[in-house]
């Protein structure tokens, strides 16, 4: 029995020394065409099925397009006959790569699934794969959650691809709070104010704190607290002062936070997350118009995720007209920004004036890629539809004067491979915290109504 003992402790051994052999789904390549080169030392299959589906994906505007076709011509690149048997090298230090042709369902996939699916196929691959490396770990990588649980019905490992998840903890840093202080005496605040730099963090008694952390600030007696910003650069709190951007006056404190880093020129990118009705895109666009006189043009734009499959194609008109329904929320808040003023004031009919000359600009996000961002207000609303890659192809391609915000829920993602962990809002908050020209601002109590902030809470 030691002997059997010791000779199975011997085989598991080698089992985990071997790298293991990850089956990638389409999903995956649409997500991240790079997605090969993050498997460290690990093998990596393909099966003739993905490439069958990325197929369909080569032709379009939209970063899954992009992803598809970058996929395939890295492909090219390396394409030779070990691709199809034995697999060819990835690079140094990592694993190989082998693209598998089909195999036939096994007794069990066939009494399961009667439907020949591009899914299945993909488990079929996966599932002769592991019957040919039974000393190997095999898994296969999805951002399906129901083909994952297909995978695992047939005693399969699957695992969703977590190279962009943002781990839990770090999560947080989307929901930062303003930091409340307390007791402190009334000449400090006041100096807050008045005193050029801010008044030295060290006199409000507590360690440095990442740039543009925000604080709430009470006298000894507790009443009128005052707001303050950190500055990392000089180490001190620089007093926030509640202002209105064209017509719109903050309602809360985060919603004065919220506009102060709007106005801001010293910060070239601001991220404004919250629940519905805590007025993330109204600031935004109030804050442009302000200042509006500084940029050559303000551009509002967002990803569009149709409902129940159905593709922009299926609606009528020219591609202005397919868009309006889209679009709809940001002509909402606009019309908000206008009725702040008479119909005949100047603001009002600069509005329309704007919008005309396209000074003012609302468009679907996939039309305003491949621009040259120079000297733009640029307010991208929904972001937390938005891949990491697409918010960094955004955030790359700004030029000098260019000032980016970035708004969305996190917590209300319509696309279908995306969550709260590895959506590119996220990754901006986590990824850009405690940077200077960066300020991130989570609104909490929702403003657009009542019975809006009651949904929001309780449904």
């Amino acid at each position: 029995m030691q002997k059997n003992g010791s000779k199975i402790n011997r085989v598991i051994m080698a089992t985990k020394k071997l790298p293991k052999i990850f089956v990638l789904d389409t999903n995956v390549i649409l997500h991240d065409f790079n997605a090969i080169h993050n498997f460290q030392e690990n093998d990596i299959v393909i099966p003739i099925a993905v490439l069958e589906e990325l197929d369909k994906f080569k032709k379009g505007d939209d970063s899954i397009n992009y992803n598809a076709r970058e996929f395939v011509r890295e492909m090219d690149k390396i394409t030779d006959n070990q691709l199809f048997d034995k697999g060819v090298s990835i690079g140094k230090g990592k694993g190989h790569l082998k693209i598998e042709l089909g195999h036939p369902f096994s007794d069990q996939m066939a009494e399961s699934f009667f439907e020949d699916t591009q899914d299945h196929r993909i488990l079929a691959t996966t599932q002769w794969v592991k019957d040919k490396n039974p000393d190997r770990v095999v898994a296969l990588v999805t951002k399906d959650v129901n083909l994952r649980l297909k995978a695992k019905a047939l005693r399969l490992d699957a695992q969703d691809y977590l190279t962009d998840k943002i781990a839990e903890e770090r999560v947080e840093n989307i929901k930062k709070e303003v930091i409340q202080l307390s007791d402190i005496p009334q000449n400090i605040i006041d100096r807050l104010f008045y005193q050029e730099g801010g008044v030295p963090a060290s006199e409000f008694k507590f360690k440095s704190q990442p740039s543009n952390q925000l604080f709430s600030i009470k006298n000894p007696t507790g009443n009128n607290p005052v707001l303050a910003r950190y500055n990392g650069a000089s180490k001190s709190l620089i007093g926030v002062k509640r202002c209105r951007a064209y017509g719109i006056d903050p309602r809360n404190d985060e919603q004065t936070f919220a506009i102060d880093a709007l106005l801001n020129p010293d910060i070239k990118l601001v991220s404004l997350t919250g629940t519905a009705g805590t007025g993330k895109t109204l600031l935004a666009l109030a804050a442009a118009m302000e200042l509006e006189g500084e940029y050559d043009q303000i551009l509002l734009a967002r990803p569009v995720i149709p409902l129940k499959n159905q593709e922009m194609g299926f609606l009528p008109g020219d591609a202005k007209e397919k868009m309006g329904p889209y679009m709809l929320p940001l002509f909402d808040n606009l019309a908000v920004i206008k009725k702040a003023f008479k119909p005949t004031s100047k603001e009002a009919v600069r509005v329309e004036e704007m919008l005309k000359n396209e000074k003012l600009l609302i468009s679907a996000l996939a039309y305003i890629r491949g621009r040259s961002l120079s000297n733009v207000f640029f307010i991208i609303d929904e972001a937390q539809n938005l891949t990491p890659h697409e918010v960094k192809t955004i955030i790359t391609r700004a030029g000098e004067g260019t000032k980016l915000v970035f708004t969305g829920d996190v917590h209300q993602i319509d696309s279908p491979y995306l969550d709260i962990h590895s959506n590119g809002l996220t990754h901006l908050g986590e990824k850009l915290y405690g940077q200077e020209i960066f300020a991130h601002i989570n609104l909490i109590k929702g403003e657009r109504s009542e019975l809006s902030e009651l949904a929001g809470k309780l449904l």
